[in-house]
């Protein structure tokens, strides 16, 4: 599979939207991927376990069972790097600005998952409610779970199907929403 870009789909009209250079979508994509999510899904988890009791903790330290959060917290971290980096390598020449994709990429961590991006994000909540042993933090993890599954994808799987039309359906039906194995 490859990234498909919009004016690539059959039948599709060139959009009059306003577009930035692929190097300004690289800026600031890095700026989101290297601050923005990490404030977000591991500031944030780490702000709440303050709030509340710490299960497992003694003086201030994690015992073992919570340092076991850590492989989730490391795994999702890997998943979301290798994202960014295929995302950052594969940007087009001129990005489209706002909610609407301008090019679908279906390679890397794509080809395991349609949403690698929520599987780490989600890895990371679940991977930190572990670590430090917070029932809030679990609770904020399957809240956003609720809204991912029956709020956002939904949601963004319509726009996809509408933006890119048969090129995602097919997509859709040989990777796995969540994770697994593709079909060949």
């Amino acid at each position: 599979m490859k990234v498909v870009s919009i004016p690539e789909v059959p039948g599709r009209k060139q959009s009059n939207k306003v577009s930035i250079p692929g190097w300004l979508a690289r800026i600031l994509s890095f700026f989101a991927w290297f601050v923005v999510i990490p404030l977000a899904h591991s500031g944030v988890p780490w702000a709440i376990s303050l709030l509340t009791t710490r299960f497992g903790w003694t003086e201030g330290n994690p015992n073992i069972w919570n340092l076991l959060g850590l492989i989730p917290v490391v795994i999702s971290s890997v998943i979301l790097i290798w994202t960014f980096v295929v995302g950052f390598a594969q940007t087009p020449k001129r990005v489209e600005l706002g909610l609407i994709p301008s090019f679908l990429l279906m390679r890397g961590p794509y080809a395991f998952t349609r949403n690698p991006m929520y599987v780490g994000e989600l890895g990371l909540w679940l991977g930190w409610s572990l670590f430090y042993g917070s029932v809030i933090v679990l609770i904020g993890f399957v809240v956003l779970c609720v809204v991912v599954n029956f709020v956002a994808l939904p949601r963004e799987e319509r726009t996809l199907e509408t933006q890119f039309g048969e090129v995602y359906l097919q997509y859709k039906r040989s990777v796995p929403r969540w994770f697994g194995k593709t079909q060949r």
